[in-house]
């Protein structure tokens, strides 16, 4: 049975896979390395839905990009909300027809966090879910009965990204009963290339604690967000949380977060800090043992300006580590790659791709010679369009 398009359903094909195909998303093209290529995988209106957020973006062992992104109802973060994904087999040049992987439209289902086992081949993706009418601020105030709060869930694709399973609960296993607001990623995970836990899945993720007894606190304020990451060592079927960091002090708040696995083989966990006090707008961290722990808790990144909000980091082949996110410290806006030759410690501005609004990103390795960013941008605002931009490698060298 084919996927039906434009409409905020899944449809099983079989065994309870959706359909991510189509000739279009087939279609394939050569396009040479080290090549600037910019597309717009997802357009405000287009394909039956008013807006697409939060995009995540993975490359198959084919080499074919799949980019995921949460096609909304509205402009909230609440409401009617479905996980869609698009396909391109030339390097982002063009992309395939749109497909709903997540949600059926009753509920709020997104924050897509992908993955792709090294062994197998396999697309690994992770998202969640809450009731429509549960806001954040009623999730993390307690104030909402678990079986509609935030909830996650695990998918997987065998064929090169043409089609997924259905989401399955992992809810028990990532998630601590204490928690509150849950987050996976947004943006893609990492699979560990090397080392003792070489082929393993490590997702970063964040969540947020209650209020200790007697607090006159709501658990609402944003001291009570913090970090963690999940860990499969059995390719996507089993998960277990890694490292916790969330001390409820309101000096660091981590929130939405990223993670790249480095030359040597640590973890680099890059976070938002949700309005702490300590100076600037992201934290980092280091892992030494693929997630288990943090060297130490995360700390301040000063050089990392910008306003608060998502960011991505990738470690390509042959070059430096990459941070990608807005660069102007007022708005999301001028969207900028940073780059760093020491694993993250410090960083430097080598791209900025345009002042326009901007904000959510991924980044993705395209080749040998590039790298790609997907990411949300706009003329008046950062939701109009999600924009895919393949960058030489040789113009991201600090």
């Amino acid at each position: 049975m084919p996927l039906h398009r434009r409409q905020l359903i899944v449809l099983p094909l079989a065994a309870g896979v959706v359909g991510l195909g189509g000739a279009a998303a087939r279609a394939s093209a050569a396009s040479g390395p080290g090549e600037a290529v910019e597309s717009v995988p997802f357009t405000a209106g287009a394909d039956g839905y008013p807006v697409y957020r939060v995009p995540a973006v993975v490359r198959t062992g084919r080499g074919t990009l799949v980019a995921f992104a949460e096609a909304r109802a509205g402009s909230s973060d609440t409401g009617s909300i479905v996980v869609v994904a698009k396909r391109s087999t030339d390097g982002g040049r063009s992309w395939g027809p749109l497909a709903v992987v997540a949600g059926d439209g009753s509920d709020t289902h997104g924050n897509p966090a992908p993955a792709v086992h090294p062994r197998t081949g396999r697309i690994i993706l992770l998202t969640c879910t809450n009731a429509a009418d549960a806001t954040e601020a009623a999730i993390m105030a307690g104030t909402v009965p678990a079986a509609d709060g935030r909830r996650v869930w695990v998918q997987r694709s065998d064929d090169d990204g043409e089609s997924f399973s259905a989401p399955r609960e992992i809810t028990a296993e990532a998630k601590d009963p204490a928690w509150r607001w849950y987050s996976t990623g947004p943006g893609h995970g990492a699979a560990l290339s090397a080392g003792p836990h070489r082929g393993r899945l490590v997702m970063p993720a964040n969540h947020s604690v209650p209020p200790p007894a007697g607090s006159a606190d709501t658990g609402t304020e944003a001291k009570y967000y913090g970090g963690h990451c999940l860990l499969s060592d059995d390719g996507g079927d089993h998960w277990r949380i890694g490292f916790v960091d969330d001390t409820p002090d309101g000096v660091v708040n981590a929130n939405e977060s990223t993670v790249a696995e480095l030359p040597s083989g640590s973890l680099y966990f890059n976070a938002r800090n949700q309005n702490g006090t300590a100076p600037g707008v992201r934290v980092d961290a280091w892992s030494d043992d693929g997630g288990e722990t943090l060297r130490s808790p995360y700390a301040p990144q000063p050089d990392l300006v910008g306003p608060v909000v998502e960011g991505s980091v990738l470690q390509p082949a042959g070059g430096p580590l990459l941070f990608a996110g807005p660069g102007d410290p007022g708005a999301r806006a001028a969207m900028t790659v940073r780059a760093s030759t020491d694993a993250g410690h410090h960083w430097a501005s080598v791209r900025t791709l345009s002042d326009l609004p901007a904000g959510y990103s991924d980044l993705v390795e395209t080749g040998a010679a590039d790298v790609g960013l997907l990411y949300e941008s706009g003329t008046t605002s950062p939701y109009e369009r999600i924009v895919f931009t393949r960058i030489p490698l040789r113009d991201l060298r600090p």
